[in-house]
């Protein structure tokens, strides 16, 4: 692994729901190669505030600039986080940036819902998690099936509340943006990435990839922030 050099951001990646900071642990090494310093943040995912404080203190922690780089419903959560002042740019992996005033649920809402959505299931009261099945062909369909039936396993449970949680201030909007479209996402719909890639004025990258391209496909998302990283360390 390279020694971080310390005129680069380092950057911060904030996983998704049902998921941990570990969703990152193949991107991490191509990020390490190339010098670059990285904190996973380890968010509650109980709601949209917690793991925006969860992120806050972890950029708090960080002395100068950062790129910070949500998956999914880590999108939102950078959306709002992200308006710190050390966040000099935004990466979204198949991610869910609302605008001011808007929640995820909005999001999901305007779009068909992919078929991944049909197997959220409950998991106590006012709890959800997706389905072992939903994992194997909608969420992880690109990874070896053992791998998916684990994240199925060990994921954390997602406050059905969250899908209502709004955004006050969109960092997007100040900042440069880069935008991962998974290609062949069944959980998060296509049309909707692509049009929020756009929403964003992001340059945007496709995938031929699942939701979780940042385990069958981290390499190429590695590129991607290492991209964000080099822009923002040359402007």
């Amino acid at each position: 692994m390279a020694t971080p050099t310390p005129s680069l951001p380092t950057v911060v990646l904030v996983h998704g729901a049902w998921a941990d900071g570990s969703s990152w642990r193949l991107v991490i090494p191509y990020l390490l190669q190339s010098g670059i310093a990285v904190v996973a943040v380890q968010n509650p995912t109980t709601s949209l505030a917690a793991d925006v404080e969860a992120t806050k203190l972890v950029l708090d922690a960080i002395v100068g600039p950062v790129v910070l780089v949500g998956h999914s419903w880590g999108g939102a959560v950078i959306t709002q986080a992200g308006n710190d002042a050390k966040v000099k740019a935004l990466v979204f992996v198949a991610a869910l940036p609302p605008k001011a005033g808007e929640s995820v649920g909005d999001l999901v809402g305007s779009h068909p819902s992919p078929p991944g959505l049909s197997q959220i299931v409950k998991a106590g009261p006012g709890l959800l998690k997706l389905s072992p099945e939903g994992w194997v062909n909608d969420v992880a369909q690109d990874l070896p099936e053992a791998d998916a039936r684990v994240l199925a396993v060990v994921q954390p449970p997602l406050p059905e509340s969250t899908f209502g949680d709004k955004i006050t201030e969109a960092a997007w909007e100040t900042r440069p943006n880069w935008y991962i479209v998974s290609a062949n996402d069944r959980v998060v719909s296509i049309e909707l990435q692509r049009e929020l890639a756009a929403r964003l004025k992001a340059t945007t990258s496709e995938l031929e990839a699942s939701h979780l391209s940042i385990l069958s496909q981290p390499r190429a998302v590695a590129e991607v922030i290492i991209s964000a990283v080099t822009a923002v360390s040359t402007s």
